[in-house]
């Protein structure tokens, strides 16, 4: 036969390479899928506030699993470990494999400095949804709010999603507001204290070693 032995044989699938494989899926055959989930949840529920948290939790292990197949692929199954690491991760890495594209802009709360926001003028999960007028206030996008890269990741945070009117613009932006705990806050406090220390050493280091170079 020819070829026999040059194929390479696995015992277990999980000794099998993990491929990219196809990179998109069908956008008709998303918005038939996300809208058969928010209409099946919408049954199971009596008001907009516990749909949004169902929601929530179905987003919530949709991003565990991005982020175990992100760092094994893009990171070496390195993982973040500073706070805008993590965002910028998010903002451009995460919503580039989940929506196509990096996020329209991520900002730093001006009143909280725990909060930041990741903002899109369409969020793809409310872009083909028809909101009643009884449920004004319902937001799509708590499926994304709800995606847990950050908690996965080490960074505990309170995420929500929010309608923001726009001047000029019929449909409001969607922003998704990250609210982050006090140890993300406090750990990063105590790395960038070390950043500094470790600058200051090194400025010393060079400026011993340009003094023994002069002498």
């Amino acid at each position: 036969m020819i070829g026999v032995g040059k194929i390479k044989q696995y015992t277990n699938i999980l000794d099998k390479p993990l491929s990219k494989g196809k990179q998109e899926v069908s956008l008709s055959a998303f918005a038939f899928l996300f809208s058969e989930l928010v209409q099946y949840n919408q049954t199971q529920v009596d008001n907009i506030t516990e749909l949004e948290r169902r929601l929530e939790d179905a987003g919530y292990a949709v991003g565990a699993r991005v982020l175990e197949l992100l760092c094994h692929r893009e990171k070496g199954n390195r993982r973040e470990t500073r706070l805008l690491g993590i965002l910028s991760f998010v903002h451009s890495t995460v919503w580039k494999v989940l929506f196509g594209k990096v996020a329209d802009s991520l900002e730093k709360g001006t009143e909280h400095e725990d909060e930041y926001m990741i903002s899109e003028k369409e969020l793809l999960v409310n872009r083909f949804i028809s909101i009643p007028k009884d449920m004004g206030t319902f937001n799509c996008g708590a499926f994304v709010a709800g995606i847990g890269v950050l908690d996965g990741a080490g960074f505990p945070a309170v995420v929500t999603a929010h309608f923001v009117p726009v001047e000029g613009q019929q449909r409001p932006r969607t922003t998704i507001l990250i609210k982050f705990s006090e140890e993300v806050l406090q750990r990063e406090a105590s790395n960038m204290v070390k950043d500094d220390a470790m600058y200051i050493c090194r400025i010393y280091h060079n400026a011993a070693c340009l003094d023994q170079s002069r002498s």
